[in-house]
């Protein structure tokens, strides 16, 4: 049908119910997403067929009034739910949010009119937009720098109602397939300038590698994050070594990888910063 519903059930809410349970249990704060630009779990392009039809541009997300008042309609159901929830650290308008060929003031818009009204809803809690930290510079020759997803991280860290900002870095999937040590340390020094221009907190909270250099390129990445000030970074992804759990997409690390040790030592050197 195209009425949008909130399931509330055993299958819907209820399951999230349990991975705050689970987490309060591990002394864990969690970010929740509350859509995701990707297929993955329904994604935007959910409300966007369900709403408008089958084959409607993705830039409906953020501008259709319908699809809006549905995301607002969803957000208000969870977000009560949970808005004295400690647990919860923060709330994230979306997982990587794109919208390719838009001018940049369109997500920034949207952003702008979303964490206002989870403000509006839940005061106990941060709210971060969720991108990947994509800058606005056109004439920049890497694709990270040159807006075209959409992205402006300098004009979205300055929205009042966002309070800290969240950066991404996936050197080979965006065509940086060399000299990407290097890349990767400018693009932690460029938010690292961001985060001290806008005086808000700034986490690399997704990057990944699967070169046989990866550990070489962490570190260099670590040291970056130390010396420039940004303030955090959260490497993808935690994986399990219980047989038939959990979920590795190729950049898994769990507590047998020979780089754990050295995560570890980074996750030292952070929490001592702190």
């Amino acid at each position: 049908g195209s009425t949008p519903t909130i399931n509330y059930g055993a299958d819907g809410l209820q399951k999230f119910d349990q991975v705050v349970a689970a987490a309060k249990a591990a002394n864990i704060r969690l970010t929740v997403p509350l859509v995701n630009n990707w297929g993955d779990y329904g994604g935007m392009d959910r409300y966007i067929t369900q709403i408008l039809g089958s084959g409607q541009a993705h830039s409906n997300f953020y501008t259709n009034s319908a699809i809006k008042t549905a995301y607002k309609n969803y957000v208000n159901a969870f977000v009560s739910r949970y808005k004295n929830e400690p647990t919860i650290m923060s709330w994230q308008l979306g997982n990587e949010p794109r919208c390719n060929g838009c001018a940049t003031s369109v997500i920034t818009t949207w952003a702008t009119e979303m964490s206002a009204y989870i403000k509006s809803i839940d005061s106990n809690h941060l709210v971060s937009l969720g991108d990947e930290g994509f800058f606005n510079q056109p004439s920049s020759s890497s694709y990270p720098y040159q807006g075209g997803e959409g992205i402006d991280f300098t004009a979205n860290l300055a929205i009042s109602t966002l309070d800290w900002g969240t950066v991404h870095m996936y050197v080979i999937p965006w065509g940086i397939t060399t000299g990407y040590q290097a890349w990767g340390v400018q693009w932690i020094k460029d938010h690292a300038t961001a985060q001290k221009s806008a005086n808000k907190p700034v986490v690399i909270e997704e990057y990944g590698l699967t070169t046989s250099d990866r550990s070489t390129v962490y570190q260099a990445w670590w040291d970056a994050v130390v010396s420039s000030g940004l303030s955090g970074d959260q490497y993808w992804q935690a994986a399990t070594t219980a047989s038939g759990s959990g979920y590795n997409d190729g950049y898994g690390i769990s507590s047998t990888d020979s780089l754990f040790p050295a995560i570890q030592a980074h996750a030292s050197v952070m929490k001592a910063r702190a």
